[in-house]
């Protein structure tokens, strides 16, 4: 996979692809990740990127010339499944949307800044608009670094135990159940004897029997679109 970062302020996404899971999954191969400074193809001798909005108001608008010459010049070097605007008005992100665009080849996110870009250019190059959730932030850095790492783990070989993006939160609809490990007591406070019977088909019930109920205690929206869905 290979995504196109478009951003008024790279430094803010030099952090977190530089560690982890990201940075083994891009040295080994498995991911690209490229950020584009935009103010690099900013209008006259100040590399203008953004304007006054027409009809006056607050905020300053990110301008389309800037973005469609650095759109354009990505599109002529490959073909791109999606051009993604992180914006605070898109769709919702969740582990389904994350599933479906980890299966594509090549995209462009747009970070947003400001009040937002002109609309032309959502008209015309954007064909999916991505919301991290309803807040807003002060531009789409975060939010575009969000998407990357929750679509890049998902790729095969990207974890070190490729069943783990499997049994994440939100897969199937649950929340995850309460995870143990060493000592089997602490403090008085000891792990479900279920979790040292080495019985792996309890384990397994017990486990979705813990996600059922943490879903249904913490995330009743969650439970009850579920089971809506299935009725």
């Amino acid at each position: 996979m290979r995504i196109d970062i478009i951003t008024v302020l790279p430094g803010l996404l030099e952090g977190p692809f530089a560690h982890s899971i990201l940075k083994r999954a891009m040295d080994n191969g498995l991911a690209e990740v490229h950020v584009h400074d935009l103010r690099e193809h900013g209008m006259g001798k100040h590399k203008q990127v953004d304007d006054y909005q027409f009809g006056g108001g607050a905020g300053m608008v990110m301008m389309i010339e800037p973005i469609e010459t650095l759109i354009l010049a990505l599109q002529a070097e490959r073909t791109y499944d999606e051009v993604i605007f992180m914006t605070p008005d898109g769709e919702v992100f969740d582990q389904g949307m994350a599933n479906m665009l980890s299966l594509k080849q090549n995209l462009i996110l747009l970070c947003g800044h400001y009040k937002g870009v002109d609309e032309r250019l959502r008209e015309k190059y954007i064909t999916k608009e991505i919301s991290i959730g309803d807040y807003v932030l002060s531009g789409g850095e975060l939010a575009a670094a969000v998407v990357s790492d929750a679509l890049i783990r998902l790729i095969p070989g990207v974890l070190n135990n490729e069943t783990s993006a499997l049994s994440d939160s939100f897969q199937d609809d649950l929340l995850s159940p309460p995870v143990y490990t060493r000592p089997a007591e602490y403090k008085g406070m000891k792990v479900p004897e279920i979790l040292l019977s080495g019985n792996f088909k309890k384990i397994d019930e017990w486990r979705h029997q813990m996600a059922e109920e943490r879903t249904k205690q913490r995330r009743p929206d969650i439970w009850n679109k579920k089971h809506e869905t299935n009725d």
